[in-house]
């Protein structure tokens, strides 16, 4: 076992070097070293993120990295990995498809497949396809034996054991087909809501402004969708996140809402707007971008049967429910080691494999 603990070194530097990296993006300057070459050159790719991708900004990134800062840590990975049996496993080829939706989506899978002395083949997604190689490379820096452990790949894949894909609903039919014969995890679309009594005060709605803008609104983990109940008072809602107004300044994020206030006022829905979020009643849970689908509710008990029957098509649920699994408001974007997307356990199926 004294191979993964070198990765969890090599790891948990990585976490370090993402704080440091936080504050030199502020100011960066000419520092001497091995590190400040590296700080210099992942600005560098950084910079190349963001455009690349007009959604991927500074601010976001550095949010990623900051959440990753605060999981790679020498207490958060033991304590993760001390639940599972690694000597069982037989190590092999795990083949990643990874998304592009927001920044570093896939490197929780990576990080699994890693410690848990497998082999990545790594298939990125053109939309976040410059940060990961570099910090690769920097982890192959710090533990040379993960050179072998580590591949990128843009072509067909091939030579692969296992399987952990994610996509739409779409890609997900053609994951089945081409990739479902190995070992698989295959991920869809979800989506995560937020359930309001109406009770919440200021500051709980000020936090779930972050789980609705946090990336734009672009993760499952990001709230599309509200559960409210009859007669609901939408000015407190929106007095309490107005905070968040400077979004409507973002290019891609104003296009976005200028396109979709249109649509639906031209289809004569009936919206409400604070001129940076839209909202429409609809029994959807996908809301576009720069709008967030909203429902009305009388009997709870009818609601969480609906939400039971829904369970799959849901990431995150946030509120103060007690029949409800649910998470503090702020938090979606703030997941532990141990929150599997789709509640499907990443390091047993790869053990298990």
């Amino acid at each position: 076992m004294e191979h993964i603990q070198h990765k969890v070194k090599a790891f948990i530097k990585l976490g370090s070097f993402f704080k440091e990296y936080c504050e030199y993006s502020k100011n960066p300057i000419d520092l001497v070293g091995i590190n400040g070459s590296n700080l210099a050159q992942f600005h560098e790719k950084v910079t190349l993120a963001t455009h690349k991708n007009g959604w991927f900004s500074q601010e976001n990134i550095n949010f990623s990295l900051l959440q990753w800062s605060e999981l790679l840590t020498e207490n958060k990975l033991e304590k993760w990995l001390t639940a599972y049996n690694l000597a069982q496993n037989n190590s092999k080829t795990v083949a990643i498809i990874m998304a592009g939706n927001i920044p570093l989506v896939g490197f929780h899978d990576f990080l699994s497949v890693v410690l848990t002395d497998n082999r990545a083949l790594i298939k990125q997604s053109s939309n976040d396809d410059v940060l990961l190689p570099f910090l690769a490379d920097y982890l192959i820096q710090i533990d040379p034996t993960l050179k072998d452990k580590i591949v990128f790949t843009e072509g067909k894949l091939e030579n692969y054991d296992a399987v952990i894909a994610t996509g739409s609903n779409n890609t997900a039919r053609y994951f089945e087909h081409y990739l479902g014969k190995k070992p698989h995890i295959i991920r869809k679309n979800r989506n995560s809501i937020a359930v309001l009594t109406g009770k919440e005060s200021t500051e709980e709605l000020r936090a779930l402004g972050q789980d609705i803008f946090q990336y734009y609104g672009l993760g499952c983990r990001s709230v599309s969708k509200i559960f409210v109940p009859e007669g609901y008072n939408f000015d407190t809602f929106y007095k309490a996140i107005y905070s968040y107004h400077p979004i409507i300044h973002q290019n891609k994020y104003a296009n976005n809402y200028d396109y979709n206030k249109a649509v639906y006022l031209m289809s004569e829905f009936k919206i409400l707007d604070n001129e940076f979020l839209i909202l429409k009643e609809d029994e959807g849970y996908a809301s576009p971008i720069a709008t967030l689908f909203y429902e009305f509710y009388s009997d709870k008990t009818a609601l969480l049967e609906k939400l039971r029957q829904d369970e799959e098509k849901l990431q995150c649920v946030v509120g103060n429910w007690p029949e409800l699994e649910t998470i503090r408001f702020g938090s979606t974007q703030k997941p532990r080691l141990d929150d599997y997307a789709d509640g499907v356990d990443t390091v047993d199926f790869l053990l298990k494999t």
